[in-house]
């Protein structure tokens, strides 16, 4: 495909996303789902514009899906503000440990007695189809920093922490395949090494450093009046980059650390600011334009806000929009690369993983380990469903085809994993909205829950 091929497309793309966005707001129809439809009709059974070799171009998809879930983690972890002895932490606790490691073993035993799947590939495919997704979950995440709803934290803490959670079993399961099923000479190595070291060192490593930058940014910027002119988004991008690149130089895991970071960013400025509502929220009426010159750039007095609570609204205001704009962007181009590859990959028996996935093994096991205490009935039955398979999953896929998984295991993996999360997109996109909108009406009558 031709680079002005390549550009047509993604202007036609982008037009029709930008047209149909005002009216799709009312429907059961996400962002997501258009792309996807979009990436089939010019695949090969469409227009046969776009047709992806995922064996062949594994290694920069892998690049793709990484900066993708990078920014997602790092926005979804300066969204979370209740600091981590709240109590609305405890469900993502569980979503992100017990109930994601019952998820690995469910659709393990359901590729291999439904399907017929060796025990390698099946446990393979359970570790890489485990993490909910923060890229495409964001709707049903929360909000802003000042959403404390249980269900859309629990969701949102899951979404944050099991892409790092679920990287061990990954790579067991790789371990695992390539040893013909043996586990006497590695399993040590890896228990102390991905497991006891690589996750802990991840979350310490990003929180210190998101918490170190965000005090001294704040700091620097009250010192130097410097509040509302500063490159907030290379200071986001720096953050990723560095909480990325010094976590996985020691052994740690990456996406764990940049999460960290993005939450420890956020406790700096809840330490700093001492106010209830996040400072963004706080500076809003403050601030107008942000392109604006500084002199055109603010609608009232900035003396109705202490200091840091300015520096800290406009660095955090600022850091949101910026990941969410490149957020947004990835996720446009991979679920449309998705659709493209779909025709070539299509599994027939997706469906019936997905479902199983989707409507029996997630389902029950947030039902048997998570508390009433935690989540009352109507929360536990929604986060049930809303277990969002997405680019996570395709990213893991691009991991384990980089570490030479033989042919016949590679057709089974992406024809699987790219089936399911495309039909994740389709039943979670029809589904989410009007259920969300039940619940918040639900809760809207009953503040308490």
């Amino acid at each position: 495909m031709s680079f002005l091929v390549c550009m047509g497309v993604l202007g036609v793309l982008l037009m029709l996303l930008a047209l149909t966005s005002s009216f799709l707001r009312w429907m059961p129809v996400t962002t997501s789902a258009v792309c996807l439809a979009f990436g089939f009709s010019i695949g090969p059974m469409g227009l046969d514009i776009v047709d992806l070799d995922f064996k062949a171009s594994h290694e920069w998809l892998e690049r793709l899906t990484e900066v993708a879930v990078l920014f997602s983690l790092f926005g979804t972890g300066i969204k979370l503000r209740l600091p981590l002895k709240g109590k609305a932490w405890h469900s993502a606790y569980w979503l992100a440990g017990p109930v994601m490691l019952a998820t690995i073993a469910g659709v393990s035993v359901a590729a291999h007695y439904i399907f017929g799947i060796d025990w390698t590939i099946s446990l393979l495919l359970g570790a890489m189809l485990s993490p909910t997704d923060p890229v495409l979950a964001g709707m049903v995440q929360v909000n802003s920093a000042q959403d404390q709803d249980r269900l859309r934290f629990g969701l949102s803490g899951e979404a944050g922490l099991n892409d790092g959670t679920a990287f061990p079993f990954v790579i067991f399961a790789l371990l695992y395949l390539t040893s013909g099923g043996g586990m006497a000479n590695w399993v040590q190595d890896w228990l102390i090494k991905d497991l006891i070291w690589a996750v802990p060192a991840g979350l310490l490593i990003g929180y210190g450093m998101g918490r170190g930058v965000g005090h001294l940014m704040i700091f620097l910027r009250i010192k130097n009046a410097d509040s509302t002119t500063s490159p907030n988004d290379f200071l986001a991008l720096a953050l990723i980059a560095l909480a990325y690149v010094v976590a996985q130089s020691v052994g740690a895991f990456g996406f764990l650390s940049v999460f960290a970071a993005g939450f420890g960013l956020r406790q700096a400025e809840v330490r700093v600011t001492r106010s209830e509502l996040p400072s963004e929220h706080v500076a809003q009426p403050v601030l107008g334009h942000m392109t604006a010159s500084l002199e055109k750039g603010t609608v009232a007095e900035s003396d109705d806000l202490s200091d840091s609570q300015l520096a800290a609204g406009v660095m955090m205001g600022d850091m949101l929009a910026f990941g969410s704009l490149v957020e947004r962007a990835m996720e446009v181009l991979l679920i449309t690369l998705l659709g493209a590859a779909l025709a070539t990959y299509w599994d027939w028996r997706a469906i019936g993983l997905g479902l199983a996935l989707f409507c029996v093994i997630r389902p029950v096991s947030v039902w048997l380990l998570i508390s009433r205490r935690l989540l009352n009935r109507k929360q536990k039955a929604l986060v049930g469903w809303f277990g969002i398979r997405g680019i996570g999953s395709l990213y893991y896929l691009c991991f384990a085809l980089s570490h030479g998984l033989a042919d016949d295991v590679g057709d089974v993996v992406i024809g699987m994993t790219l089936s399911v999360v495309a039909l994740s997109i389709l039943l979670h996109g029809i589904s989410i909205q009007p259920l969300l909108e039940r619940y918040e009406r639900s809760a809207s009558a009953n503040p308490e829950t």
